[in-house]
């Protein structure tokens, strides 16, 4: 049985204080008195010796508790309250292992609030960068109309169109923001039924056929599906996921390219579904960055083709909402693959 190395410390020190204090008994009561019994004896021992045992018990933690509390109020990372009278002992090495793990946990605490504050002002001042463009435009449009432009029909009618285009884009960046706070707090709820992913694939393809057209990029599947494909997941989000992943895929791909969807078995219990097309591609050192809210590869590029710079970091949520997997495979120079994982629906 193992015994608390402050047991036998104290056990060690009474039995010491024990065999002199009876040793000088011994000889004070026989000089004095001549005789002596064993039971006398004895019993003097053993009461010496509980009194002693816990005197020194005490004494040792209580000296040793003083001396920590004193380390932790003179450290400003150390709370005195979280010191524990009880954890205290005379065993070093286990006392300096509490301490290194109470550090330990000290610095990944400081390291995770550091982080934190760190991605707080990074997003606080990428909303400020995405928010402050259109605001500016429309502002400025406004202006000039104030200004007496609004007399010319003409000028008037374009910088409305103008200033319009700006909101919108300012309501779109909002709405994303709204969805992703949402989904990070578990507040967006995922309504899972089956459907056919056949059928929603080409509803988001038809929605943006003449935005492809207008780049020359073709929408397809990547084969002939001869029955319905059924999955299980909340529809809207999943169309969603679709519309941000085709349409990333008409705003980089290349003039003439093709955008190809693909639903196979990814084992027995899921389907991947696959959106690869054969665009520019992304830089090996952008595609660990690539799903981080406002992140661009390109930034004039991506202003200019509008967005509100949120629609990867959605799809990561909402796929992670369902407990599904999203994947990225992608060649710089010849085309990218997104690819995520949904429950088949039996």
């Amino acid at each position: 049985m193992k015994v608390k190395k402050t047991y036998q410390y104290a056990l060690r020190s009474s039995l010491y204080l024990t065999l002199i204090s009876v040793a000088i008994a011994v000889i004070s009561y026989y000089f004095l008195f001549k005789s002596f019994g064993l039971i006398t004896v004895i019993t003097f021992a053993f009461v010496l010796f509980i009194v002693a045992f816990f005197v020194i018990q005490y004494r040792a933690e209580h000296f040793i508790y003083q001396r920590i509390k004193k380390v932790y109020e003179d450290i400003s990372i150390l709370d005195v309250n979280d010191l524990k009278r009880d954890n205290i002992t005379t065993d070093v090495e286990a006392l300096s292992r509490s301490v290194q793990n109470y550090v330990e946990g000290k610095t990944i605490e400081i390291k995770n609030l550091t982080e934190r504050d760190s991605f707080r002002r990074d997003f606080l001042g990428n909303v400020a960068h995405e928010l402050k463009t259109p605001l500016f435009t429309v502002q400025g449009y406004i202006l000039t109309l104030i200004e007496g432009a609004a007399e010319d029909k003409v000028i008037r009618k374009k910088y409305l169109e103008r200033a319009n285009k700006g909101v919108e884009r300012l309501t779109s960046i909002v709405k994303d923001l709204d969805m992703i706070t949402k989904l990070e707090t578990n507040e967006l709820k995922i309504n899972i039924e089956p459907f056919n992913i056949l059928e929603l694939v080409q509803n988001v393809f038809d929605l943006f056929e003449m935005k492809a057209k207008k780049r020359n990029i073709f929408l397809q599947f990547d084969k002939i599906y001869e029955f319905p494909i059924y999955v299980k997941g909340d529809i809207e989000k999943i169309q969603q996921v679709l519309i941000n992943l085709i349409v990333n895929s008409i705003k980089y791909g290349v003039v003439k390219g093709v955008t190809t969807v693909g639903i196979e078995s990814y084992n027995e219990n899921k389907f991947i579904i696959r959106v690869s097309d054969n665009g520019e591609g992304i830089e090996q050192k952008n595609i660990s960055r690539l799903f981080e809210r406002f992140y661009r590869v390109d930034q004039s590029r991506s202003r200019e083709q509008g967005g509100s710079g949120l629609g990867l970091s959605i799809v990561k949520h909402i796929i992670e909402a369902h407990n599904e997997t999203i994947l990225l495979k992608s060649t710089y120079g010849k085309g990218s693959e997104f690819s995520f994982t949904l429950e088949k629906a039996k």
